[in-house]
Protein backbone atom coordinates (compact mmCIF):
# COMPACT_ATOMS: atom_id res chain seq x y z
CA UNK A 1 0.00 0.00 0.00
CA UNK A 2 2.99 2.30 1.18
CA UNK A 3 4.73 1.95 -2.37
CA UNK A 4 1.20 2.12 -3.93
CA UNK A 5 0.96 5.81 -2.97
CA UNK A 6 4.51 6.37 -3.03
CA UNK A 7 3.78 5.04 -6.98
CA UNK A 8 0.95 7.36 -7.56
CA UNK A 9 2.38 10.60 -5.80
CA UNK A 10 5.61 10.23 -8.09
CA UNK A 11 3.43 10.57 -11.34
CA UNK A 12 1.13 13.10 -9.86
CA UNK A 13 4.66 15.03 -8.77
CA UNK A 14 5.79 14.68 -12.30
CA UNK A 15 2.60 15.26 -14.09
CA UNK A 16 2.62 18.71 -11.95
CA UNK A 17 6.42 19.44 -12.57
CA UNK A 18 5.18 19.26 -16.41
CA UNK A 19 2.14 21.19 -16.06
CA UNK A 20 4.31 23.96 -14.54
CA UNK A 21 7.06 23.60 -17.47
CA UNK A 22 4.62 23.51 -20.16
CA UNK A 23 1.06 25.14 -18.86
CA UNK A 24 2.51 28.45 -16.34
CA UNK A 25 4.97 30.14 -18.92
CA UNK A 26 1.88 30.59 -21.31
CA UNK A 27 1.39 33.46 -18.96
CA UNK A 28 4.49 35.08 -18.51
CA UNK A 29 7.40 34.98 -15.98
CA UNK A 30 5.89 35.29 -12.47
CA UNK A 31 6.73 37.88 -10.15
CA UNK A 32 6.16 37.88 -6.86
CA UNK A 33 5.48 42.05 -6.66
CA UNK A 34 3.72 42.16 -9.49
CA UNK A 35 0.99 38.77 -7.87
CA UNK A 36 -2.56 39.75 -6.54
CA UNK A 37 -3.17 39.51 -3.09
CA UNK A 38 -5.77 36.54 -4.06
CA UNK A 39 -3.18 34.59 -6.08
CA UNK A 40 0.08 35.31 -3.76
CA UNK A 41 0.44 32.72 -1.08
CA UNK A 42 1.95 29.55 -2.25
CA UNK A 43 2.79 30.70 -5.63
CA UNK A 44 6.57 30.12 -6.55
CA UNK A 45 8.40 32.85 -8.76
CA UNK A 46 9.78 32.07 -12.48
CA UNK A 47 13.04 32.72 -10.49
CA UNK A 48 11.91 29.60 -7.84
CA UNK A 49 11.44 31.61 -5.05
CA UNK A 50 8.43 30.92 -2.85
CA UNK A 51 5.93 34.20 -2.87
CA UNK A 52 4.98 35.37 0.44
CA UNK A 53 1.64 37.66 1.37
CA UNK A 54 2.92 40.33 3.58
CA UNK A 55 0.74 43.11 5.83
CA UNK A 56 2.04 47.01 5.96
CA UNK A 57 0.09 49.54 8.12
CA UNK A 58 0.13 52.71 6.52
CA UNK A 59 1.05 56.33 8.04
CA UNK A 60 -2.86 56.79 7.98
CA UNK A 61 -3.45 53.20 9.51
CA UNK A 62 -4.65 51.47 7.04
CA UNK A 63 -3.76 47.80 6.21
CA UNK A 64 -2.02 47.04 2.93
CA UNK A 65 -1.34 44.16 1.46
CA UNK A 66 1.94 43.24 -0.53
CA UNK A 67 3.71 40.10 -1.95
CA UNK A 68 6.68 40.05 -2.29
CA UNK A 69 9.63 36.88 -3.05
CA UNK A 70 10.71 35.26 0.43
CA UNK A 71 14.02 34.09 0.39
CA UNK A 72 12.88 30.49 0.57
CA UNK A 73 13.01 28.44 -3.11
CA UNK A 74 11.11 25.84 -4.10
CA UNK A 75 12.50 22.33 -5.26
CA UNK A 76 12.10 22.28 -9.07
CA UNK A 77 8.98 24.22 -9.35
CA UNK A 78 8.67 27.52 -11.10
CA UNK A 79 6.42 29.74 -12.32
CA UNK A 80 3.62 28.23 -10.33
CA UNK A 81 -0.01 29.92 -8.53
CA UNK A 82 -0.94 26.91 -6.54
CA UNK A 83 -4.75 25.75 -7.78
CA UNK A 84 -7.44 26.33 -5.66
CA UNK A 85 -7.86 22.50 -5.48
CA UNK A 86 -5.18 21.80 -3.54
CA UNK A 87 -5.44 25.24 -1.42
CA UNK A 88 -8.84 23.56 -0.41
CA UNK A 89 -7.28 19.89 -0.42
CA UNK A 90 -4.78 21.05 2.32
CA UNK A 91 -6.63 23.50 4.65
CA UNK A 92 -4.78 26.59 3.65
CA UNK A 93 -5.84 30.12 2.91
CA UNK A 94 -4.99 32.50 0.51
CA UNK A 95 -5.31 35.12 3.06
CA UNK A 96 -1.98 33.57 4.99
CA UNK A 97 0.66 35.66 5.75
CA UNK A 98 4.21 34.29 5.53
CA UNK A 99 5.31 30.90 5.83
CA UNK A 100 5.78 29.13 8.95
CA UNK A 101 6.07 25.42 10.27
CA UNK A 102 3.79 26.40 13.16
CA UNK A 103 0.47 25.00 11.31
CA UNK A 104 2.05 21.59 11.75
CA UNK A 105 1.11 22.04 15.26
CA UNK A 106 -2.82 22.32 14.48
CA UNK A 107 -4.38 19.34 14.35
CA UNK A 108 -7.27 20.30 11.31
CA UNK A 109 -4.57 20.92 9.48
CA UNK A 110 -1.94 18.74 9.90
CA UNK A 111 -4.75 16.03 9.40
CA UNK A 112 -5.40 17.87 6.03
CA UNK A 113 -1.83 18.10 4.96
CA UNK A 114 -1.23 14.41 5.32
CA UNK A 115 -4.84 13.40 3.70
CA UNK A 116 -4.52 11.67 0.61
CA UNK A 117 -6.37 14.64 -1.72
CA UNK A 118 -3.70 16.96 -0.73
CA UNK A 119 -0.71 14.92 0.32
CA UNK A 120 -0.62 12.92 -3.25
CA UNK A 121 -2.02 15.80 -5.60
CA UNK A 122 -0.84 18.62 -4.37
CA UNK A 123 3.55 18.20 -4.57
CA UNK A 124 4.51 21.96 -4.00
CA UNK A 125 2.17 22.13 -0.85
CA UNK A 126 3.63 19.10 0.27
CA UNK A 127 7.42 19.96 -0.25
CA UNK A 128 6.86 23.27 1.02
CA UNK A 129 5.89 21.65 4.22
CA UNK A 130 8.53 19.04 3.73
CA UNK A 131 11.57 21.58 3.99
CA UNK A 132 9.43 23.50 6.67
CA UNK A 133 9.06 20.48 9.47
CA UNK A 134 12.29 19.35 8.23
CA UNK A 135 13.98 22.60 9.10
CA UNK A 136 11.77 21.56 12.54
CA UNK A 137 13.57 18.49 12.86
CA UNK A 138 10.69 16.11 11.74
CA UNK A 139 10.13 14.13 8.85
CA UNK A 140 7.24 14.68 7.08
CA UNK A 141 6.16 11.14 5.88
CA UNK A 142 7.30 10.12 9.48
CA UNK A 143 4.66 12.73 10.80
CA UNK A 144 1.91 11.58 8.38
CA UNK A 145 2.05 8.08 9.29
CA UNK A 146 1.68 8.51 13.04
CA UNK A 147 -0.98 10.90 12.51
CA UNK A 148 -3.90 8.49 13.06
CA UNK A 149 -4.25 6.74 16.35
CA UNK A 150 -1.00 8.59 17.95
CA UNK A 151 -2.24 12.20 16.49
CA UNK A 152 -2.42 13.60 19.95
CA UNK A 153 0.71 11.96 21.52
CA UNK A 154 2.73 12.90 18.59
CA UNK A 155 1.32 16.96 18.54
CA UNK A 156 2.43 16.97 21.95
CA UNK A 157 5.88 15.68 21.85
CA UNK A 158 6.57 18.07 18.39
CA UNK A 159 5.47 21.16 21.02
CA UNK A 160 7.52 19.84 24.11
CA UNK A 161 10.42 18.69 22.83
CA UNK A 162 11.03 19.00 19.41
CA UNK A 163 10.25 15.43 17.60
CA UNK A 164 12.37 14.32 15.32
CA UNK A 165 11.45 11.08 13.18
CA UNK A 166 14.40 9.54 12.51
CA UNK A 167 14.22 9.41 8.36
CA UNK A 168 15.84 6.53 6.74
CA UNK A 169 19.22 7.82 5.27
CA UNK A 170 19.53 5.60 2.55
CA UNK A 171 16.45 6.62 0.93
CA UNK A 172 15.55 10.36 1.87
CA UNK A 173 14.24 12.17 -0.82
CA UNK A 174 12.59 15.30 -2.02
CA UNK A 175 8.80 15.21 -2.84
CA UNK A 176 10.59 15.61 -6.87
CA UNK A 177 12.64 12.65 -6.25
CA UNK A 178 16.15 13.92 -6.09
CA UNK A 179 18.01 12.65 -2.50
CA UNK A 180 17.71 15.48 -0.24
CA UNK A 181 20.03 15.80 2.71
CA UNK A 182 18.61 14.76 5.77
CA UNK A 183 17.79 17.41 8.91
CA UNK A 184 21.26 17.41 11.42
CA UNK A 185 19.90 15.58 14.71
Amino acid sequence: MASQNASTFSTNALLLTLLALVVQPAFGNIECEKLEKESCAYAVSWTGRRCVLEKHVQRSGEEAYACTASEIDADKLKNWIESDDCIEACGLDRSALGISSDSLLEPRFANQLCSNRCYANCPNIVDLYFNLAAGEGVYLPKFCEVRGANARREMAEIRSSGYAAEPPHDNYVSFFGEPAMPPTY
